[in-house]
């Protein structure tokens, strides 16, 4: 595979992914995990005894797992906030591809017009089966220059696009990753409220078999929005990660949890939902 070659992520949550990335190609900008003390969940809230509910259940869920996880919990209706590792740098894999519409959208929105057809075909297949193809052809169109305005209106700034074409190996944090689900969640100046719903609604349309994740264990009468990321590397084994917004119950709230260092896609997977299953029950129990 040559570098301008874009990593390729499966459609199908089983399948060996990004194996042609290669051993050897060095990623600048990934975070090496520290040495130091291990880091801890933070929660504040502004309901009584949440904070450490939520604090003991997401350690508790994560003592026996292996791998490096990061959390990000921010819920609106109570000011709740968890965070472990905020700043750890992760490959992105597909969760880029939400970055990747909302700055589609962002720029559409500077040249006040509506997404082409063809725009919406590639937007619609890159977030709903986390198409590849689709991915590789709006990164190219938008180009380095327009990613990067929209990761600057949107104050991501420990986020690192991909170079040579690989939007998967883009760095990601989960302090990021948060501040791009709260612009889809609430009005902001940098995307409309149209360009809000249309994210959050092909969200709301990922195939049946990438609704793994963060949706875990959310109750009945809590509506989803997911997008899911997997890629094997030589380095750091799987990165399985996931990022969801929720609401209902009396809450409305999003969630990241980024990993790297499981042995199998399926593990990370069983870690990131033993978190999500916590989360959501302690928030509808509160």
């Amino acid at each position: 595979m040559t570098q301008r070659t874009t990593p390729r992520t499966s459609r199908r949550p089983r399948t060996l992914v990004a194996t042609l990335l290669g051993a050897g190609l060095l990623v600048t900008g990934a975070a090496t995990p520290a040495a130091a003390a291990t880091p801890t969940v933070s929660c504040t809230s502004a309901r009584t005894g949440l904070a450490a509910k939520l604090k003991k259940d997401i350690t508790a869920a994560l003592a026996n797992r292996k791998g490096t996880v990061a959390v990000g919990l921010y819920d609106r209706s109570t000011n709740t906030t968890c965070t472990l590792r905020p700043s750890t740098a992760y490959d992105s894999a597909s969760v880029v591809k939400v970055t990747v519409l909302a700055a589609l959208l962002w720029d559409a929105q500077k040249h006040d017009r509506a997404l082409t057809s063809r725009e919406k075909t590639l937007a619609t297949a890159m977030i709903t089966k986390s198409d590849n193809a689709s991915t590789s052809t709006l990164w190219r169109q938008l180009g380095l220059t327009k990613i990067k305005g929209f990761l600057t209106a949107a104050a991501m700034t420990r986020t690192t696009p991909g170079a040579n074409g690989y939007w998967g190996l883009t760095q990601i944090t989960v302090t990021d990753e948060q501040k791009l689900l709260r612009l889809l969640t609430a009005r902001n100046a940098v995307l409309t409220d149209a360009s809000r719903t249309y994210v959050r609604t092909l969200m709301g349309q990922v195939v049946a078999s990438q609704r793994w994740g963060t949706p875990y264990g959310r109750p009945a009468n809590v509506s989803w929005h997911v997008k899911n990321g997997w890629l094997s590397r030589a380095t750091h084994g799987w990165r399985v990660h996931s990022v969801g917004t929720f609401k209902g119950g009396g809450h409305d709230y999003h969630i990241t949890v980024l990993t790297h260092g499981n042995s199998t896609m399926n593990y990370g997977i069983t870690t990131i939902q033993g978190v999500a299953k916590v989360i959501h029950r302690d928030l509808a129990a509160s």
